[in-house]
């Protein structure tokens, strides 16, 4: 019998391990396999799989994370809503270090990263909203009852690493509207939407972009060092927000395909 799981978290840097009394599963996909096994364990009477991000080992860089993998794999288990933290540079002075930001726009500045399923045929999804509103929801009345601060909305631009911005990019992206920044939010969530899943972020601030005013140039040191301090306390919020989601979605995001003839039946 297959492994299955209703939800998923897939973490980001720092964050390699969710859930204790785990049980361990390897999934083939079309498009390879996923950054890792994936474990699957109850939490508050529903099933969850967590998959880590980069791999335990953070052995794949931003650009060369197996996206298409990943999010296949995580609906062939079953799952249909996804919960992604992620680390982000802060882009506002008010945006600190340790601020929780529950995003609800993203603008893509990557290049060269694969980003759709659909390679034949006419799939066009709707994205003008890239975040489910009842997952947003959930993230921000767990953090408000754990007494955590949460930002609601917000911008996250998303770049092509591994680099990180230079200060006339990261001016040019504040100016633009944007919130925070970060490596892997494209096209991971584009990418749920073509495969009818409920996705929604949590960004957990590292430090403040180098364009911000009085801001120092990023190191790779800080960033794990200020998400490392902040483990505990994303990952209690993660749990919480596992066991509040509802499990019937009545969102539009599991409706995204609806009258779309795609070129292969989805897992």
């Amino acid at each position: 019998m297959s492994p299955t799981a209703e939800l998923a978290v897939i973490g980001g840097s720092g964050l390699y391990a969710l859930l204790d009394g785990a049980t361990e599963h390897e999934v083939e996909t079309p498009y390879g396999r996923p950054s890792d096994a994936i474990t699957i364990a109850e939490v508050g009477g529903r099933r969850v799989a967590f998959l880590p991000r980069h791999g335990r080992d953070h052995r794949h860089p931003p650009h060369r994370i197996p996206y298409r993998a990943n999010l296949w794999a995580l609906r062939s288990l079953g799952v249909r809503q996804v919960l992604a933290p992620c680390a982000v540079g802060g882009l506002r002075p008010e945006l600190g270090p340790g601020t929780f930001v529950v995003p609800d726009q993203l603008v893509d500045r990557t290049s060269g990263r694969t980003q759709t399923y659909y390679d034949q045929g006419a799939v066009h999804v709707s994205f003008a909203d890239p975040y489910c509103p009842t997952g947003r929801r959930t993230l921000l009345d767990s953090a408000a009852r754990h007494r955590v601060a949460a930002v609601d909305g917000g911008t996250v631009v998303v770049v092509e690493g591994p680099r990180f911005s230079t200060r006339a990019e990261s001016r040019w992206f504040t100016a633009i509207g944007g919130a925070v920044v970060n490596m892997t939010g494209h096209p991971e969530a584009v990418l749920a939407r073509e495969l009818a899943l409920c996705y929604s972020s949590i960004a957990l601030v590292t430090d403040h972009d180098a364009g911000v005013a009085g801001g120092e140039a990023v190191t790779q040191e800080e960033v794990f060092r200020v998400f490392g301090e902040n483990t505990d306390r994303l990952r209690g919020l993660l749990l919480a927000a596992v066991a509040a989601l509802p499990a019937d979605r009545d969102c539009d995001c599991g409706r995204a395909l609806d009258g779309i003839k795609l070129p292969f039946p989805l897992p």
